[in-house]
C-alpha cells in the first residue's frame, strides 16, 4: 500500500528519465506499429520481454551486491513468511536508481509503451512464484523462474545467500553462475539476516539506510564514509567494525518475529486494515481523476503507521490510534468538505460514525490476551 501509494508521487521520474533517452539517444526507430500480430511483430514483443528480463537480472543481483541498493530492495525480503502477499511487499524508494538498469533498451529504441507491456508481464509473473505450495515442475525448472527456485532467493540458509536473481527466466543465474537449487535437506528459512523486528512499514522501508549512515556516521575515513554506500553488501569500515560489531545471525535459534497480541486487537487492527484496502482504492480513483491525493494519502500513512504499532504489541499504540481517529481523520472530512469531494450526508455520516466506533471499540478493547489454562 505504502509503495502504491507513494508512487503517485515518484513514479513519473523513471518516465521522464527514459523519455529523455528515447527522444534523444535511441539508435533505431521503432514504430509502435512494429509490435502487431504478424509473426514479425511476435518475435519483436518476445524480444523486448526476454530483454526486460536480462536488465532486470543485472538490476536484481545488484541490489543484492551494491549496498545502496539493498536497502531499497531490502523490504522484499524482510518477510519471515513466504506467500502471494511476500510478492506485493515492495519498496517504496526504488524509483532512485532502479531505473537506470532499463536505460540500455530505451538507447535501442523500443518503444515506452512496449516496455511498459513487458514489464508488467515481467511483475505479474513474478507475483505466482512466491508460494511454497508448489513444489517442483518438472523440466520447466530448467529454463523458468519457479517457485521452487525463487524459494531459494528468499532464503537466508548461507549456501542459498544471493542466488536464482532471473525475473521470468532461471537461464541467467545458470549462464551467469548465480544458480542454485532447491535442497531437500537444506529447508529454506526466509528472511533477511539481520531480522526486521517490526510491523512498521516506515521503518522496513528505512532500516538498511538507517544502519548504513550509522556506519558512515562513525567511520573516521571520507573514503569510507562515501564507499560504504556502494560497496558490496555487508561491508564495513574495520574501525566501525572493531568497535561496533554484527554478530552473525544463529539460524539453529532462528525465531520468527510474532508478538502476542489480544485477539481483540487483532481483529481490530483486521478492520482497519480492511478500510485502509478500501482507501488505497479509493485514492487509485482519485490519482485517475486528476484529483489531488496528498491529504488522503497521509491519512492512510497515518493508518498504516498506527497498525503497525498495534500489531506489536505497543503499550502506546491504543494513544497512537485514538489521535488519529480524532485528529486525522476530521482533517480529512474537513478537507473533503472544503475541496467538494464529501458532496453525500450519508457519506458524511459513515465517516463520523466510523470514527467514534473505532475509538468505542479501541477503549474497551482488553489490554491482556486471554491466557490458556492447562488441565491438570
Amino acid at each position: 500500500m505504502l509503495d502504491t501509494t507513494i508512487g503517485y508521487f515518484t513514479k513519473f521520474l523513471p518516465l521522464l528519465a527514459w523519455g529523455f533517452v528515447m527522444q534523444n539517444f535511441a539508435l533505431i526507430d521503432m514504430p509502435l506499429a512494429w509490435f502487431d500480430l504478424s509473426p514479425r511483430g511476435i518475435g519483436l514483443w518476445i524480444l523486448a520481454a526476454v530483454a526486460w528480463d536480462f536488465m532486470y537480472y543485472w538490476f536484481h543481483r545488484f541490489s543484492h551486491e551494491i549496498s545502496i541498493l539493498w536497502a531499497a530492495h531490502a523490504v522484499h525480503h524482510q518477510s519471515e513468511d513466504y506467500n502471494l502477499s511476500t510478492a506485493l511487499r515492495q519498496t517504496s524508494t526504488g524509483f532512485l536508481f532502479g531505473w537506470i538498469f532499463y536505460l540500455p533498451l530505451f538507447v535501442v529504441g523500443f518503444p515506452l509503451e512496449v516496455l511498459l507491456a513487458v514489464n508488467a508481464v515481467n511483475l505479474i509473473y513474478q507475483f505466482w512464484v512466491h508460494t511454497q505450495h508448489i513444489r517442483k515442475i518438472g523440466p520447466l525448472e530448467a529454463v523458468l523462474m519457479t517457485p521452487s527456485h525463487h524459494r531459494v532467493h528468499h532464503a537466508q540458509n548461507e549456501r542459498y545467500i544471493d542466488k536464482n536473481y532471473g525475473g521470468m527466466f532461471i537461464v541467467w543465474d545458470r549462464l551467469f553462475g548465480t544458480y542454485e537449487p532447491e535442497h531437500d535437506d537444506d529447508p529454506v528459512i526466509f528472511g533477511v539476516r539481520k531480522p526486521l523486528e517490526s510491523w512498521n512499514p516506515f521503518w522496513a522501508n528505512l532500516q538498511v539506510y538507517d544502519y548504513l549512515l550509522f556506519d558512515a556516521r562513525k567511520a573516521k575515513r571520507w573514503r569510507d564514509k562515501f564507499g560504504i554506500w556502494f560497496r558490496r553488501t555487508g561491508w564495513r569500515p574495520e574501525d566501525v567494525e572493531a568497535i561496533h560489531p554484527k554478530h552473525r545471525a544463529d539460524l539453529a535459534r532462528f525465531h520468527k518475529f510474532n508478538p502476542v497480541v489480544p485477539a481483540s486487537i487483532r481483529r481490530y487492527a483486521i478492520a482497519q486494515f480492511i478500510v485502509a484496502i478500501l482507501m488505497v482504492l479509493w485514492i487509485g480513483d482519485l490519482y485517475a481523476k486528476g484529483e489531488s491525493v496528498i491529504v488522503p494519502c497521509v491519512a492512510l500513512w497515518t493508518l498504516l503507521l498506527t497498525l503497525g504499532f498495534l500489531n506489536e504489541g505497543r503499550e502506546t499504540a491504543r494513544k497512537f490510534e485514538i489521535m488519529r481517529l480524532l485528529i486525522i481523520v476530521p482533517i480529512v472530512i474537513l478537507y473533503l468538505q472544503q475541496v467538494g469531494m464529501l458532496v453525500s450526508s450519508v457519506v458524511l455520516v459513515a465517516a463520523v460514525l466510523y470514527m467514534l466506533g473505532s475509538v468505542i471499540w479501541l477503549t474497551y478493547a482488553p489490554n491482556e490476551p486471554k491466557k490458556i489454562v492447562l488441565n491438570q
